[in-house]
């Protein structure tokens, strides 16, 4: 009865656009299903620095590694971010890492694909993270308050990122034939796995139901993927990119029909086959080994300055 009673003020709370904080009640299901959405959020970001930081010692110019420094260092805040949110929910971040590690937690499926030239830094900025900036919007306003709040300033931050990607891809369109060919073959390789990172049909997503009910998504995937596509399409077009889908079409109500994903890559992808699955987590491993010695001394010097507190 009381479990009943704490249920209907949590609902009536979400129904007002009252946020859920930490200390309140919550039900079990509405707080693993934020530790599971979270988790994977803050490991995307984090995942999300390789193929990045691969092109940082290797960019065309002074100015573009400066680029590259500061919006990988804000990947990494974000992830900073989404952990310290998550443990709000009671889970600690070993845990979080080590499921990641053993393959119970998940990553955004994008970053599982290669990034073999410098136009595939244009792309990612501008795709992928302008498919997480429509997705971050929305969670702007998800009813779990520390994850909302940490929403605001990510997307502030990834406007910045999507900029310097198309930037990257409209200097390259303005630039020799090879450079244009080089852009047209990264646009082509991220197109569809930027359209997969909205996850599959509403209808295919069993947790979508209870997600909107507490209104932790606000929007379905399938609306976020196609104001994704109306926004970037004609972007595309303005540098003179060809859209890689033949049967693209622009409809009377000003949005763009496109082909249906291939869900068998995505779904092999996130079963972990897809190009760069095991490398990914085999290098976030390795550099997790490496840094213990770090999160030791910085543990030994933070005792050590409590002590001289308590001391003075």
């Amino acid at each position: 009865m009381e479990n009943s009673k704490n249920l209907e003020v949590f609902q009536a709370k979400i129904d007002a656009e009252i946020k859920i904080e930490p200390k309140d009640w919550m039900p079990d299901e509405y707080r693993q299903h934020l530790i599971r959405q979270m988790s994977q959020h803050a490991h995307s970001e984090v995942i999300g620095m390789q193929p990045e930081g691969n092109w940082i010692t290797r960019s065309p110019s002074l100015r573009a590694r400066k680029i590259l420094m500061a919006k990988v260092q804000d990947e990494g805040g974000h992830g900073l971010y989404l952990y310290c949110a998550t443990e709000t929910l009671g889970v600690t971040r070993e845990q979080l890492i080590q499921w990641l590690h053993e393959g119970k937690a998940k990553y955004a499926s994008v970053f599982n694909y290669p990034s073999p030239t410098w136009a595939d830094m244009g792309a990612i900025g501008w795709l992928v993270d302008g498919a997480a900036i429509v997705n971050q919007v929305s969670l702007q306003r998800t009813s779990y308050g520390p994850y909302s709040r940490a929403m605001v300033r990510i997307c502030k931050e990834e406007s910045f990122h999507q900029r310097q990607g198309y930037e990257i891809m409209a200097t390259l369109m303005e630039g020799t034939a090879e450079q244009k060919k080089m852009a047209q073959e990264a646009f082509e390789r991220w197109w569809w796995p930027s359209l997969m990172m909205f996850g599959p049909h509403d209808g295919d997503s069993p947790r979508s139901s209870n997600a909107m009910k507490w209104k932790i998504k606000r929007e379905t995937n399938d609306d976020l993927r196609q104001q994704f596509i109306d926004k970037t399409i004609p972007q595309a077009e303005l540098i003179g990119l060809k859209i890689p889908d033949a049967n693209y079409k622009l409809l009377e109500n000003g949005s763009y029909e496109t082909s249906d994903i291939d869900w068998d890559e995505f779904w092999n992808v996130i079963k972990g086959n897809g190009p760069c699955n095991t490398q990914r987590i085999k290098q976030h491993a390795a550099a997790h080994d490496n840094g213990q010695w770090v999160r030791e001394a910085a543990i030994a010097y933070n005792e050590k300055k409590e002590q001289q507190l308590k001391s003075a």
